[in-house]
């Protein structure tokens, strides 16, 4: 059973913005779980790390993205390391420390190995949103990262393994220097690098989104991080069990891993759940309500 709560949203007074405020303007942003650090994406495609103790510009990061930079995240067991996604279908996880990007993966490279990787819909692989879990949640969820592409899949993908394969990718090309590198030991090197990470393709054929994702969430309730929650542009929330399949990283089915869909009358903007007893999701859709779902 699902119950709902709504609230009115009302416009602030424009007075109210400071002066020369770029409205039109769209920028995320992230805090790292020290709070030292905060990361702004703009529509550039650059990043933006800022020192929150010393109150100045630490990095800018730039030549990751070649289009509008949509989510920013830092990785909470890596404290000098953010991932960034954008609408130019690229994943880039980040050395800011240094100010570049250490591996890149590209959604608009379709993956001929696995056609679940691919879309059901029209759109382009987009990267809208993406979500890291908290440090608390990892024992449960793993180092993962979650991204809402805009060709209607959820992808759940192992960012330890992604760093293993941008570390086997570095040693290959110092290999490749060396004169006295084996033909054996290239051979080893190659096989490593074309191994593709681990990943988990939520997508249509396990009862997945039939159009853009717009927003991914884990669940802050019951069990913190168990679910991952997404919304899209096909007016569907749907809320799936996916820690029990990161072991084997392929779920059976829609039954195994769906665990609720929650049809609405509008596209998804943005969703979060809440850190209580009773299990609430808040839905932001393209209306000015505001509107909290309980799940029981």
């Amino acid at each position: 059973m699902v119950a709902r709560l709504t609230f009115m949203i009302h416009m602030p007074d424009e007075s109210l913005l400071p002066s020369g405020h770029p409205c039109d303007c769209h920028v995320r942003i992230a805090c790292n779980s020290k709070a030292s650090f905060l990361a702004s994406a703009d529509d550039d495609g650059e990043v933006k790390i800022i020192d929150i103790r010393q109150k100045c510009l630490h990095k800018t990061l730039r030549s990751g993205h070649t289009s509008i930079c949509s989510s920013v995240q830092f990785l909470p067991w890596r404290p000098w390391e953010a991932i960034t996604g954008g609408l130019d279908s690229k994943l880039v996880m980040w050395d800011f420390s240094k100010g570049r990007p250490y591996k890149i993966v590209d959604f608009g490279v379709a993956d001929m190995d696995n056609s679940s990787s691919a879309g059901q819909c029209l759109n382009p692989s987009f990267v809208h949103a993406i979500a890291i879990p908290e440090a608390d949640m990892l024992e449960k969820s793993g180092k993962i990262c979650v991204v809402a592409r805009g060709d209607g899949v959820v992808d759940v993908i192992n960012i330890e393994s992604e760093f293993t394969a941008a570390q086997s990718k570095s040693s290959l090309k110092a290999q490749k220097g060396s004169k006295s590198r084996s033909k054996n030991s290239a051979s080893t090197a190659a096989e490593t690098l074309n191994q593709t990470g681990r990943r988990l393709h939520l997508d249509y054929t396990l009862g997945g989104h039939t159009a853009s994702v717009s927003c991914v969430a884990f669940s802050l309730f019951g069990e913190r991080g168990k679910s991952i929650i997404s919304g899209g542009n096909d007016k569907t929330v749907k809320i799936w069990d996916y820690s029990r399949h990161l072991d084997a990283w392929q779920p059976s089915s829609s039954n195994d891993i769906l665990r609720l869909n929650i049809n609405l009358s509008k596209k998804v903007n943005w969703l979060c759940s809440t850190p209580t007893d009773s299990e609430n999701l808040v839905v932001c859709d393209t209306t000015k309500v505001v509107k909290v779902y309980t799940i029981s």
